[in-house]
């Protein structure tokens, strides 16, 4: 960035004197802009010169200032007072018929969209964003049983600042580079701030990230559905009518915004600024209210295309105990910009503003306007298709952009976070507010302090401090914040168990992990277990290296004598056949003892494609049960036997003793897949528009070290999100795979299909009437999994339902074997009971006959 000369600064007020934060200040005829902060102060830096100012506010009169700026290291102080506009209404004629004149203006603004949402194909801009997050009250525990952390305190929580370099292309290309990052108490953090979360309203559904489903804009193609528009008046800027429009939803509950939009009528009908907000009604979650601020404006040298100047968000909520708020502004500047059309489009006179008293269409009288914006649009459409992204050239003399990966969105500068103090109040274009400096100075000072050892350990001291309730509930850690080491412990509900395998069973384990600032970590992870009835120790050790975090590379091992269910897979959990063994007299979980080694390697080769290697050499031995006592017996139920009854072994699946020496390959493909490069690593994003992709490979090999299996079990997999706007979101999940040949192998190798026979539901993603092991293969098979999640979609239609935030979802499972021949299940639920309980209800079928029917009830956030 070039020296400058000097600094105009100032505060900005309305006529009563109160500050107007984050108002827009631009220099006109150039790309430089800043904004006030929430005291209304504001500071430009330019070399020395004459310059034209232009003061902004959403709602208030432009107001054009001239300054001159000497050279030398000074200061000009311009302090400027804004008044609101005065949005009259006019002469407007109205027929008894007609709808309110908004309705007409709103409607031309929609047929407008698509040009508008296409009229820039290429830009470069600089991008400053400052987030904050404060918290203005805390409990000491939440919901009454969990303390809060010592240092969890009133005030800022989280300030942080960025300024990015920004490029976008046709369709929706969006590279991000963050040259400087700066976050509070943190000298060595980076920003977590995206230049690219803009919000564009010439999109037909925004996601806010703070709800699952999207949100309607106010000129969306069926926006009219949702909203209703009253004309509040119109102003005119620089000859161009500026019309004022209100907006509030249709219905309370509509995902739709309140507030205003103003429209310029120039003949091709754009936003002009806006100011909107979202509440809980709305659909929000996390927070009470959204509120978001945008003003657009002519991009430099071309004036028939608009870009976004600047995007205010302000945040406050509360929940559990905790009540706070926050702000995300961000400044766009030196904007550099290839327009998709070199000229202005030609405006038929019916469309223009109009002399003497103001005559509104009606919707109807628009409509039949439309036959030449058709023209427009189609025109569009075919240049979006001749054209791709990397076909549209990127504006010249702009900012100076380093080429990215492909699939790279944002990378963050290896040397962003080393900007001293100097640096910050030279690039700075929003001036720190005095909470926001006091916060800066205290945290900073005091990093060293806070990150010292007897600092850390005070604080571990206190939080090590074991409670009974989260040693029930999630289980103890051990924190030794200062050398980054954890030791965690199962809650207690993992350590005592119960099978009829092993009568009461002690489960010691304990996770021992290390941590290091490039995100590298180790861990180790020791068993001891104890079967009171079958008098079996069972003593196991894992452990694993991430050494190469950008890349996910990790090795792993683990050794000893386990005691395995027949699959790896089922979601019966531990603690749930505990509790149906002891209370329902159900053993449904089989279990196998497994003495062996297994080595483990996993790494990503290019972006998107990753392989995961596992060998291991395994000596199994059948068990049996030992013990038949239980809490409550049921009159006339028996255990069953340890043996598992499978269709394709109706002679029985005893094995007696086997051992197995075993490869498993699994490749893993993501076309398309995005990602963030920071300092610390790589972070995958889950929005890749195409399906991920598997292949598996599993390998037995007989006659090597006493190996007595040999099969090949090839398996292909494809997994992939849908979503669908304000009808949800679905979820398919599908493998294929066969047995290669005339396997010899045990019970233990079959493939096993993850069942369910009780009322919990662990994973709602597999099958749940499923039994536990009936259809296990050893040929060809087909499983697929297909849920939908309505996200409200008929649930917050009814006024009775919608404070509840009850979600829908339906659910189709599928399996095909041999010998189960057509097996579906068929589910319908409510998930966000309660925040995070889900109850389904679900019917199988076999063969279009109806088998069993049951609810479900699990997790369901």
């Amino acid at each position: 960035m070039g020296t400058r000369a000097g600094i105009v600064r100032g505060k900005i007020t309305d006529p009563k004197g109160e500050p107007l934060a984050f108002a827009n200040i631009a220099v006109r005829g150039s790309a430089t802009n800043t904004a006030s902060n929430d005291q209304g102060n504001y500071q430009l830096r330019l070399e020395a010169g004459r310059y034209e100012i232009v003061f902004q506010y959403v709602g208030f009169k432009p107001r054009l200032e001239a300054v001159t700026v000497a050279a030398g290291d000074t200061a000009t102080v311009l302090n400027v007072t804004l008044t609101p506009e005065n949005y009259n209404l006019g002469e407007v004629l109205i027929r008894a018929s007609d709808r309110d004149p908004a309705y007409a203006i709103v409607q031309h603004a929609m047929d407008w969209r698509r040009y508008h949402r296409a009229e820039v194909a290429a830009f470069t801009a600089r991008m400053y964003i400052k987030s904050l997050i404060r918290l203005t009250d805390v409990p000491g525990k939440i919901m009454g049983l969990i303390k809060v952390a010592p240092d969890v305190k009133p005030g800022i929580v989280y300030l942080s600042e960025s300024v990015s370099d920004l490029t976008f292309r046709q369709p929706n290309k969006i590279q991000e580079r963050m040259i400087s990052s700066r976050v509070s108490g943190s000298s060595k953090g980076f920003s977590f701030n995206r230049a690219s979360k803009n919000f564009n309203f010439y999109d037909n559904l925004l996601q806010s990230g703070f709800a699952e489903r999207g949100f309607v804009s106010p000129i969306a193609q069926n926006a009219m559905l949702f909203y209703r528009y009253e004309l509040v008046g119109t102003s005119v800027q620089n000859g161009i009518p500026i019309n004022k429009i209100r907006v509030t939803p249709r219905h309370r509950i509509d995902p739709a915004f309140s507030g205003f939009i103003y429209i310029a009528e120039d003949g091709t009908w754009r936003l002009h600024s806006l100011d909107l907000s979202l509440d809980s009604n709305s659909g929000i979650e996390y927070v009470d209210k959204l509120r978001v601020e945008i003003l657009y404006a002519p991009a430099p040298n071309h004036p028939h295309a608009w870009i976004i100047q600047s995007q205010k968000v302000y945040l406050n909520g509360e929940g559990f105990g905790f009540k706070g708020n926050g702000s995300i502004n961000a400044v766009l500047s030196n904007y550099r910009v290839t327009p998709t059309y070199p000229t202005p489009p030609v405006v038929a006179p019916t469309l223009a503003p109009t002399a003497g008293p103001v005559s509104r269409e009606t919707v109807a009288d628009v409509k039949q306007q439309r036959p030449q914006l058709r023209g427009l649009t189609r025109t569009m459409r075919r240049d979006a298709r001749t054209r791709s992204a990397e076909e549209i050239p990127l504006p010249q003399g702009g900012i100076a952009v380093a080429p990215m990966p492909k699939g790279e969105v944002m990378v963050i500068e290896k040397s962003a976070n080393e900007r001293d103090a100097a640096y910050w109040e030279e690039v700075r274009p929003i001036p720190l507010s005095d909470e926001e400096s006091k916060d800066y100075r205290v945290k900073d000072s005091t990093e060293v302090i806070e990150k010292s050892q007897p600092y850390q350990d005070s604080l571990d001291r206190i939080r090590n401090k074991p409670g009974l309730d989260e040693l029930l509930r999630s289980g103890y850690t051990y924190n030794d914040s200062y050398h980054r080491r954890t030791v965690s412990v199962a809650p207690l509900t993992n350590l005592l168990l119960y099978n009829t395998v092993e009568g009461t069973v002690v489960n010691a384990s304990a996770t021992f992990t290390q941590r290091y600032e490039d995100r590298r970590n180790y861990s180790l992870q020791p068993t001891l277990r104890y079967g009171f009835a079958s008098r079996n120790f069972s003593p196991s050790l894992r452990g694993g290296y991430t050494f190469r975090p950008e890349s996910f590379s990790r090795v792993g091992f683990s050794v000893g004598r386990t005691i395995q269910d027949f699959d790896p897979n089922t979601q019966l959990t531990p603690i749930i056949n505990s509790v149906y063994t002891l209370l329902d007299n159900r053993n449904y979980a089989k279990y196998y003892r497994r003495d062996g080694l297994e080595l483990t390697y996993r790494t990503e080769i290019v972006n998107g494609f990753s392989v995961n290697v596992a060998a291991g050499y395994a000596d199994r031995r059948e068990l049996q049960n030992t013990t038949i006592e239980v809490v409550r017996d049921i009159p006339g139920r028996a255990f069953t036997s340890n043996q598992p009854e499978a269709a394709e072994l109706p002679q029985g699946t005893g094995f007696g003793r086997s051992r197995a020496l075993t490869l498993d390959v699994l490749l893993t493909w993501q076309p398309g897949q995005q990602y963030i490069t920071r300092p610390d690593g790589k972070f995958n994003l889950r929005n890749s528009s195409y399906p991920r992709l598997t292949l598996g490979l599993r390998q037995g090999f007989r006659g090597v070290l006493g190996s007595d299996v040999r099969y090949s079990r090839l398996e292909m997999g494809i997994r992939k999100d849908f979503a669908l706007g304000l009808f949800g979101e679905s979820h398919i999940n599908a493998n294929a795979g066969s047995y290669v040949g005339t396997p010899a192998l045990t019970f233990v190798d079959y493939r096993h299909f993850a069942g369910n026979r009780t009322l919990l539901a662990a994973n709602f993603d597999q099958f749940q009437l499923l039994d536990y092991y009936r259809y296990s293969t050893a040929e060809r098979y087909l499983e697929a999994h297909y849920n939908h999640h309505f996200n409200g979609f008929f649930l917050n239609k009814i006024p009775a339902l919608r404070q509840l935030r009850w979600q829908e979802v339906a659910t189709v499972n599928y399996l095909y074997t041999p010998l189960s021949g057509n097996y579906a299940e068929l589910g319908v639920g409510i998930e966000h009971i309660l925040k995070f309980i889900r109850v389904d209800f679900f019917t199988a079928l076999q063969s279009g006959q109806r088998l069993d029917s049951g609810f479900r009830i699990g997790y369901g956030f």
